[in-house]
């Protein structure tokens, strides 16, 4: 199984990527598009950070092994988008 790495840009911040140096295995991007929507719907609702006032200021740069950019995964893909009929 492949290992995605879940690397956080805040488009705003001085430093501007917080790398995970761990990943995670997963069966394929599909799966990995889904943890990082996941993991950013969790950041969103429990971290308060001084640093982060606006989390749709952010996004997931997601890596495979060899550090190739696989996905960006915008924490704002968290919110559902109505349609106006």
């Amino acid at each position: 199984m492949p290992r995605y790495f879940f690397n956080v840009r805040h488009r705003l911040a001085p430093a501007g990527l917080a790398q995970d140096p761990e990943g995670e295995q997963l069966a394929d991007a599909n799966a990995a598009r889904e943890r990082a929507l996941t993991v950013a719907r969790a950041m969103i609702a429990r971290d308060r950070l001084v640093t982060i006032r606006d989390w749709m200021d952010c996004s997931f740069e997601i890596t495979d092994e060899d550090g190739q950019l696989v996905l960006t995964v915008p924490f704002s893909d968290t919110v559902a988008i109505q349609d106006e009929d």
